[in-house]
């Protein structure tokens, strides 16, 4: 099996996609971040002394999505036509779960930027609350979803 990002001498390359055709392509990511029953409160009350933190890692979600080729070196700059976010408040768990969808119609998928949304996402909530408690934990993040492009769709 070859590497698509290695040459035939095995040195790193970003794979040439000028040949593959426009497809819309759309992929779904997401993950969750547990936090103590004080800075669960703090963030579903909005007293959180930095502002609104999960509209805040909203944006920055977003913001993630579109630097994704900054951050990851294979990744190719897209132009995304969409990105859509959710956070579901888990209050059994004492956690949110952050969802970021990405969308396009392009020559290679949004995977990464799905997954960049949402890592960046929960940090900034991590970022926000750590005043509060520096032991949440952030776990489960994964593709739930792509559809389009040469290798089929996916669903978790």
């Amino acid at each position: 099996m070859s590497l698509t990002h290695l040459d035939e001498k095995d040195r790193p390359k970003m794979v040439d996609v000028s040949d593959k055709s426009l497809t819309e392509r759309v992929a779904t990511a997401s993950g969750v971040i547990q936090m103590s029953k004080e800075a669960f409160q703090n963030v579903i009350n909005e007293e959180n002394k930095k502002g609104p933190v999960l509209q805040t890692a909203i944006i920055s979600a977003i913001m993630a999505t579109k630097q994704t080729s900054n951050l990851i070196p294979m990744c190719h700059p897209l132009n995304i036509s969409g990105v859509n976010c959710d956070i579901d408040e888990l209050k059994d768990d004492l956690s949110f779960k952050l969802w970021v969808t990405v969308k396009l119609k392009g020559v290679t998928g949004v995977e990464m930027e799905a997954l960049t949304g949402v890592s960046i996402g929960l940090l900034t909530i991590y970022d926000m609350v750590k005043a509060i408690d520096k032991g949440m934990i952030i776990s489960n993040i994964q593709l739930e979803e792509k559809r389009g492009g040469k290798s089929g769709d996916f669903k978790r």
